[in-house]
């Protein structure tokens, strides 16, 4: 049995903002400017946690923690979360319910600042997954190492022009 994995939080920001958004539009990406900016449905706190290789947002009642919203993320970038095209403050979430069903929801910060700091957080745990992965294939198979011994029967020959007087100097320490 592998050890124990513990929760740790990433990331929290104590105010977010949550918004019904229009289905998307062909492959265009998503625009925050679609959206009623100045009404959101919604308005809490963002607490990124992971738990060994999964991340998860949990979108929380700011007073007592109450689950508004699951968003696992699997990979980024990837489906579950998206930056929209217009601004650097808000993405598209997929979050998903305790019984598999998924929607599609705006998430806001009030601040661009908060903004990176959800990518910087996104980008370090993925990074960490994808280091963690290739330590584990190198358990398996290990890097093939460079052999610079010998082989059997081979040899090397040395070429060494000695003077006279260095061969007297060579006999006269041993």
């Amino acid at each position: 049995m592998g050890e124990p994995e513990y929760e740790s939080v990433v990331l929290v920001k104590q105010e977010v903002f949550v918004y019904k958004i229009p289905p998307r539009q062909s492959n265009r990406g998503y625009r925050a400017a679609d959206w009623n900016l100045l009404e959101p449905i919604w308005t809490g706190r963002l607490r990124m946690v992971a738990k060994g290789r999964s991340l998860c947002v949990k979108l929380e009642d700011k007073s007592n923690g109450t689950l508004f919203a699951n968003c696992p993320i699997e990979s980024y970038p990837g489906v579950a979360i998206e930056a929209v095209s217009d601004s650097s403050r808000y993405f598209v979430l997929r979050i998903q319910d305790g019984n598999g069903r998924t929607a599609f929801i705006g998430l806001g910060f009030g601040d661009r600042s908060d903004s990176f700091d959800l990518n910087v957080a996104l980008q370090d745990h993925f990074k960490w997954v994808k280091n963690e992965e290739k330590i584990e294939k190198e358990k398996v198979e290990p890097k093939q190492q460079l052999d610079l011994g010998f082989k059997e029967g081979e040899t090397i020959k040395i070429n060494m022009k000695i003077t006279v007087g260095a061969l007297f100097d060579i006999m006269a320490m041993i």
